[in-house]
């Protein structure tokens, strides 16, 4: 069967999957290793957490206004495998890493309204480079003609540990019970909000990753990409 080529749009692959499935450190080597642009989906939401926090707004609060969302001004400075965040003219690429924001990002993002609001956004990138998406619902609701989707997952106990391994590198005072009641939490939100819940697409490679090194796994998709799509 001959590799499809669509030299008129940019190639687009999407990775979705639960936290501390590898997502972020896979897409970084796969995007490094493709000369691909970055798209971490995941510090949108927590630039949208941190500007909605900044604002006061209680993410148990019946509706976020309107008003909130419509001052939300997000700029994305895309790199080479990577990618600069900016919240009005403030870089937050940083400050959005820390743990509370993160889990503000992960309440908030159950949202319908948050999540449209960021959507034409996310498909922007897209439509102007060659570009490695990790989410959560990157191939079922943001890019469902990408032309080559992901799914990666874990045990859970193994996606807790790296989480917790992660946050300790970053010099976070974490308990480790926390971040597996964390995680937890997340995974049932994710998997059950109304809007883009978390599951694979239909034509989505699952990959899990439990006891596989990041090497293995990026040679791994690597050699799907390299069998589906014509560079």
């Amino acid at each position: 069967m001959p590799k499809p080529h669509a030299p008129h749009r940019p190639v687009v692959i999407a990775i979705d999957g639960p936290a501390g499935a590898g997502k972020s450190t896979i897409a970084r080597m796969l995007a490094k290793n493709l000369g691909f642009f970055l798209l971490d989906t995941g510090a949108l939401y927590r630039v949208v957490a941190l500007h909605l926090s900044r604002l006061g707004i209680d993410p148990d609060a019946e509706a976020v206004p309107d008003q909130a969302l419509a001052s939300l001004h997000v700029r994305i400075e895309p790199e080479l495998a990577d990618m600069r965040v900016f919240l009005d003219h403030e870089d937050v690429s940083s400050l959005i890493r820390e743990e509370q924001i993160g889990n503000l990002a992960s309440r908030f993002s159950v949202r319908p309204e948050v999540r449209r609001a960021l959507l034409e956004l996310q498909r922007s990138v897209g439509a102007s480079a060659n570009l490695v998406a990790e989410g959560r619902d990157m191939g079922t609701v943001v890019f469902p003609h990408a032309q080559v989707k992901f799914f990666l997952t874990a045990d859970p106990e193994q996606r807790a540990q790296r989480r917790y391994q992660e946050l300790l590198e970053r010099g976070q005072v974490v308990a480790w019970q926390e971040v597996r009641d964390e995680m937890r939490a997340r995974d049932q939100r994710d998997e059950s909000r109304k809007e883009a819940p978390l599951f694979p697409a239909a034509d989505a490679v699952v990959v899990d990753t439990t006891g596989v090194s990041p090497d293995l796994v990026l040679q791994s998709m690597l050699d799907h990409i390299k069998s589906v799509v014509d560079f």
